[in-house]
């Protein structure tokens, strides 16, 4: 790949995972926020409603999964990253082919060309 278009992409990467940050340091704030009881402040020892505490959990749960699937993205990212510097990016990391560019445009963080992706989610890589 021409070190023109691996600026480019290095430059879409940088910023989507800053983008990316932004959004997994909101989500861990509001999963790991106070209880409804310590967030309003209230010193009273009166149980709070078992609704709401089942919402907050759920809640909670959800922005924990959330999470979790932004950091494994924000991996890819990385991993993008180094094979631009490493001269890699764009080559599939099981065959060694190329992965085509309009598939990096889509996804920019791809680490398999179209076949070897098809066979990892069959799970046979």
């Amino acid at each position: 790949m021409r070190a023109r278009d691996l600026e480019v992409f290095r430059r879409v990467l940088l910023e989507k995972r800053r983008l990316m940050t932004g959004d997994v340091t909101a989500l861990e704030n509001a999963a790991l926020q106070n209880s409804r009881q310590d967030a309003s402040g209230d010193l009273s020892k009166m149980p709070l409603d078992m609704a709401d505490i089942g919402s907050d959990n759920y809640e909670q749960e959800f922005n924990l999964g959330l999470i979790e699937t932004e950091q494994a993205t924000l991996n890819e990212i990385d991993e993008a990253l180094e094979r631009i510097e490493k001269k890699k990016f764009g080559c599939c990391i099981e065959c060694g082919g190329e992965i085509p560019k309009a598939r990096l445009k889509i996804k920019p963080h791809a680490k398999y060309c179209i076949e070897c992706k098809r066979r990892e989610e069959k799970g046979l890589l």
